[in-house]
């Protein structure tokens, strides 16, 4: 009877699972279809051709180069500034530090509108506007308090002793930090790294609020739209750059999975 409900269990997620990949087969059909079949909805190309891929290559490159820019940028002031906070609000204990991830959760649920409509205010103001610096530090104030909240919630769960000897040795806290904190929290540092990615790469709403203007400059979500015009769309050719802004994720979630599944669940239990 097990057996007989371990294959259904299993089939039933074969089944959801095509149903949620079809959108991405879909994509990668017409990105080898030829425009004058793209309407007649054939579920193989086969109309094949590679052109959509050459004029994807041939006209997104830069686009693809400021995201991978933003999003690399955006890993590392993340890391930068959730580190030492994490680290400070577990094991400095300060006045206030026990509602700081309180008020985190609370700052995950303003808008992105509305953020961008102040960051769009403050940019034009110092001339951060259409510019890589300027989208980098907006898409971290997503990928920061998540990562804060992360990385404390490990924290809080590491062996004190730990702590407290290297303090006995002489550590100073940048030494703690450094040689203890950092090396054990590799499983978090990785998860918060490739969730801050993921943000920066497929960002629309701080792309198309502050850098719609940005030319060549402009990440690949606004370069899409290089293929829609007022009276026609290059279907084709945006599935193709679709597929092609795509690869670098899908690679870093299946190098990274075995260090997502442990830092996202680090910290959730305690001994």
């Amino acid at each position: 009877m097990k057996h007989h409900s371990s294959w259904r269990k299993t089939l039933i997620g074969i089944i959801l699972t095509l149903i949620m990949l079809f959108p991405v087969y879909w994509m990668i059909n017409i990105s080898f279809t030829q425009r004058r079949s793209i309407r007649s909805g054939d579920l193989f190309p086969k109309d094949f051709t590679l052109n959509n891929y050459a004029s994807a290559l041939s006209s997104q490159l830069p686009y693809l180069g400021t995201s991978l820019l933003v999003a690399i940028g955006c890993v590392i002031l993340t890391l930068a500034i959730a580190l030492p906070s994490s680290y400070a609000i577990v094991f400095l204990e300060f006045k206030g530090s026990k509602s700081m991830n309180f008020l985190l959760i609370v700052a995950q649920m303003i808008p992105a509108v509305v953020m961008s409509l102040g960051f769009y205010q403050i940019y034009n103001d110092i001339g951060l506007l259409d510019s890589i610096p300027g989208l980098i530090v907006a898409d971290s104030t997503l990928s920061v308090p998540f990562a804060v909240i992360l990385m404390t919630g490990f924290m809080s769960g590491m062996p004190r002793s730990l702590v407290e000897a290297a303090q006995i040795d002489g550590a100073s806290q940048w030494g703690v930090f450094t040689k203890i904190v950092i090396p054990l929290s590799r499983n978090t540092i990785v998860t918060t790294s490739l969730f801050a990615f993921l943000w920066a790469w497929s960002d629309f709403m701080f792309a198309s609020t502050l850098d719609s203007g940005g030319g060549k400059m402009r990440p690949i979500t606004m370069g899409l739209y290089d293929f829609i015009g007022s009276q026609n769309q290059e279907w084709g050719p945006m599935m193709a750059t679709a597929v092609l802004a795509s690869v670098p994720t899908a690679l870093l979630l299946i190098f990274a999975q075995k260090y997502v599944a442990a830092g996202v669940t680090a910290g959730a239990v305690k001994d």
